[in-house]
């Protein structure tokens, strides 16, 4: 009962904030709707139907917390193919036909939050879907450009739309009607509001936002008309056009095409557009919640399909989840999803309320609102992130752009999809790497109680995929935990993984924990950029390992330089060094990289590959280690956690050395070495305190020398400079005074 109360006071407490926040994304939803359901071809009100419908079911049944939903870009080039292909020329024909299929799209997306696919954005490569955004970008400007110049009859695919905007322009300029270069004007101010807005640091100017400044001073300028007695320039044909009685004049779905492949192939890329756009949207959202909460994502996808459906019976567009309007809601001090049932009541409101007022609106001004959305997703800077990550991925970012803008987006971004695939098989030399091991468990993950950190192992290779997999290990992971993600094991990693693991990272990084990658040291990149694909390098490449360096690579070089040392990332076959410890006797060295010394190498910390066993038992290891050259001489000795294989040691005759008086000590560690006497002076009370409170070490000693060895395994960073304090703190607890007394025995 106290809970509930609590959360009633809290979600009073944060009434007002939410009611602000929704109303400031209502002024942008208002003609954001009204603009997108114009570029779809479809009634001016389906898109405030869809926002209305949308803002009310999601807020009451969703599983996010700060999102917005109601109609989205993504869908504007899906619904006007939709409409124009069903219709046969009947453009309100063809919106009924399109209804229906919207309906129909609800209720798979309703299935697929069910069937828990809410991973189903995880599945596409993510240059494939920056294709695809890019390219309804390109298909929202192609058309709305000739809108907002006074063109409103312009028809055809997004490439001839393109194509004609020159004549358009000079068409405008040598034969356009009194009333084009109206509107042509209204629209250029309107681009240049949205274009220059955000320069503009007045206060209080920005608390309207662009779109809703572009619709007051659009009435603004209509009004003026009537208040000079002047007549108003622009006809009907110009101008928003909505039912004088909404309620009374919705639209209702046809489903008489319904098993009709055009209207089925309507259906699935509504559907798969929509699921996308929401899922990516609601990934890029949570991002941005000062809370860092994390969203069920199959539950808003049921809220989602569920409010398509009912907003596709009553003449909406689809439901999805938007970024832009919900990163407003963020930046307003929204809290919970009440902001988003805020917004659409207030949209109730101004539907109501200001009808006549929306009606002056000229189409012109919100094709500029278009023209400006759709550059946002296609603009240069796209292109150049893209190149920046890698070669292979412009490719794929252009193959999936390119086939979208002559053909359709299902074709698009299918092509996207085998485009990657082609690149990752070419870049491995390899078929067998995905196809015999697409289907392989590949992911391992368990926690290391003694230092309470969670380790996760990545085989064979992790791509779109199979990511999936990681992710699933990863959500079930406390976010203020530590986590390791080892891909030492794992032959290929792709950007779209790297990107994924990113998103993570700020997430833990906010809730007090933190993911750290390794295991990539020795992996090949094409670029600098951390979101580059990652390949392993065979043995006897020629390459160095250190071209582009990690981010653990970088965290390496910095901890060297706090430290006074030496950092060395290039493979090192001199490793003959460690074969006179006991734990190498049986293992044998391929080489050691990403070395950390001091002068002479004294003191290094550097990670190892080696080998044990041998033919098909032989097993391939990395390691990190920590090697002190000692001063002085000790007896040889090895320390090690007590356990099973210790316990086998001694049964193999290797013997337990006791301490007197530390069976505490005794019987957590096994101490073995020949020379038991200086062994156990060795050992005094004040060393056997320091390795009783610290995490357990592997500890070994061949006489001149320390070998530090914590788990067969990477290390992270933080795990490295925790060992280097650890080592050096053991080095001065060795008895100085032992010398002497070693030498004259």
């Amino acid at each position: 009962m106290t809970a509930k109360t609590d959360h009633t006071k809290l979600f009073m407490k944060n009434l007002p904030k939410n009611l602000f926040s929704g109303f400031v994304v209502s002024l942008i939803a208002l003609p954001l709707g009204l603009g997108l359901a114009i570029a779809s071809d479809a009634p001016p009100i389906s898109g405030i139907i869809a926002a209305i419908v949308g803002g009310s079911v999601v807020a009451l049944l969703g599983g996010s917390n700060v999102t917005i939903t109601g109609p989205g870009n993504g869908l504007v080039i899906v619904l006007l193919s939709a409409i124009t292909t069903l219709g046969a020329g009947d453009l309100y024909q063809g919106y009924l036909y399109t209804l229906a299929a919207i309906v129909v799209s609800g209720v798979l997306m309703l299935l697929l939050g069910f069937l828990k696919m809410g991973r189903l954005a995880d599945f596409f490569p993510a240059s494939a879907i920056e294709g695809m955004l890019a390219a309804i970008g390109w298909g929202i400007f192609a058309k709305q450009f000739h809108i907002m110049i006074g063109h409103n009859n312009e028809h055809g695919s997004i490439v001839k739309l393109l194509a004609q905007i020159p004549n358009g322009l000079i068409d405008l300029f040598q034969n356009g009607s009194i009333e084009e270069l109206i509107a042509a004007g209204v629209g250029i101010v309107s681009l240049g509001i949205m274009v220059f807005y955000g320069k503009i640091r007045n206060q209080y100017f920005q608390l309207i936002p662009a779109p809703m400044w572009i619709l007051i001073l659009s009435i603004g300028f209509t009004y003026s008309f009537g208040w000079l007695n002047i007549p108003f320039p622009l006809d009907a044909n110009y101008l928003i056009s909505i039912p004088e009685n909404v309620l009374s004049n919705l639209a209702f779905p046809d489903f008489s095409k319904s098993l009709q492949k055009d209207f089925i192939l309507s259906v699935f890329a509504i559907t798969l557009i929509a699921s996308i756009e929401s899922l990516l949207s609601i990934k890029a959202v949570d991002k941005l919640d000062p809370e860092s909460r994390r969203s069920n994502v199959n539950k808003d996808l049921k809220a989602l399909g569920l409010a398509t459906s009912l907003s596709g019976l009553v003449g909406g567009l689809n439901v999805v989840t938007v970024i832009a309007r919900s990163s407003v809601n963020v930046n307003n001090g929204a809290t919970n999803r009440s902001a988003n049932f805020f917004h659409a009541t207030f949209l109730v409101i101004f539907i109501l309320l200001f009808q006549q007022q929306i009606k002056q609106i000229p189409l012109a001004a919100l094709a500029a609102i278009l023209v400006y959305t759709g550059y946002k997703l296609a603009t240069p800077k796209t292109f150049s992130k893209v190149a920046k990550i890698g070669k292979e991925q412009i490719v794929i970012f252009l193959a999936t752009l390119l086939t979208t803008l002559f053909t359709n987006l299902i074709t698009g971004i299918g092509v996207g999809i085998l485009t990657t695939l082609v690149i990752h098989m070419f870049l491995n030399k390899s078929i067998f790497l995905f196809l015999g091991n697409v289907f392989k468990p590949n992911v391992l993950l368990f926690q290391e109680h003694e230092e309470k950190t969670y380790y996760v192992s990545v085989k064979y290779f992790c791509s779109f995929l199979n990511f999936s997999r990681l992710k699933n290990k990863l959500d079930v992971i406390p976010e203020d935990q530590n986590v390791i993600v080892d891909f030492s094991m794992c032959g290929f990693v792709d950007h779209t993984v790297m990107e994924g693991l990113e998103a993570y990272m700020h997430v833990f990084l906010k809730k007090g924990g933190s993911i750290e990658i390794v295991g990539l040291d020795k992996h090949d990149a094409d670029s600098k950029h951390p979101f580059a694909i990652r390949k392993i390098l065979p043995l006897g490449s020629l390459k160095p390992i250190e071209k582009y360096f990690t981010r653990r690579q970088v965290h390496l070089e910095e901890t060297s330089n706090e430290l006074g040392w030496t950092y060395e990332p290039k493979k090192n076959t001199q490793a003959s060094f460690l074969s006179d410890f006991i734990f190498f006797r049986t293992r044998e060295v391929s080489y050691l990289y990403n070395q950390l010394f001091t002068g002479e190498k004294g003191c290094a910390v550097f990670d190892l590959e080696f080998t044990e066993g041998a033919f098909v038992a032989k097993e391939v290891v990395k390691t990190t280690v920590f090697y002190i050259d000692l001063p002085q001489e000790i007896p040889v000795f090895s320390l090690d956690k007590e356990g099973l294989l210790e316990r086998l040691y001694k049964l193999a005759g290797f013997k337990d050395i006791m301490i007197d008086n530390h069976s505490d000590f005794n019987r957590r560690f096994f101490l073995s070495g020949e020379k038991t006497a200086e062994i156990q002076d060795l050992f005094h009370d004040e060393l056997i305190l320091f390795l009783e409170s610290n995490p357990y070490y592997h500890i070994e000693s061949n006489g001149h020398s320390l070998l530090i060895l914590k788990k067969e395994r990477l290390l992270s960073v933080q795990e490295i400079k925790a060992m280097i304090y650890f080592g050096q703190q053991l080095q001065k607890l060795l008895k100085p005074s032992y010398t002497a007394q070693y030498l004259l025995k």
